[in-house]
């Protein structure tokens, strides 16, 4: 259901009102440590519950207000559509990167998993 077929009584209330689990999935994402990164599968299997589809509905519809940038698809590639926003938040953390080949569409990096991830463990030691 939108929030414009609501009644119009019901629309502040609702806008107001997170989802138990979108209030879990936001929680997580503002505990990944500056220049980490969880995949949505990650943070799904973190709180043991929902799936990678959940946890990318949730960051769309109301990531914007925590570090959406952190929460990633597994295989680095950067959002679409947020690719030069994100990418500046990267660099600013130094998030690891791994540079794009000539032949890469748009020639822009993609994340280094290996070294960017973060287990949700208290390591939130330097990542380099």
């Amino acid at each position: 259901m939108s929030e414009q077929s609501l009644p119009e009584d019901t629309r502040e209330g609702y806008a107001d009102e997170l989802p138990e689990y979108a209030e879990r999935v936001l929680e997580v994402a503002e505990r990944i440590p500056p220049g980490r990164v969880m995949t949505y599968g990650d943070v799904a299997e973190w709180l043991d519950e929902g799936g990678p589809r959940q946890v990318g509905r949730v960051m769309s519809l109301y990531g914007g207000a925590v570090p959406w940038w952190r929460v990633v698809r597994a295989d680095g590639v950067l959002l679409p559509g947020h690719e030069l926003s994100a990418l500046d938040h990267y660099r600013a953390e130094g998030t690891p990167l791994k540079e794009a080949g000539r032949a890469a569409e748009g020639h822009l990096p993609r994340l280094d998993m290996r070294r960017a991830r973060w287990d949700g463990g208290a390591d939130t030691e330097a990542h380099t």
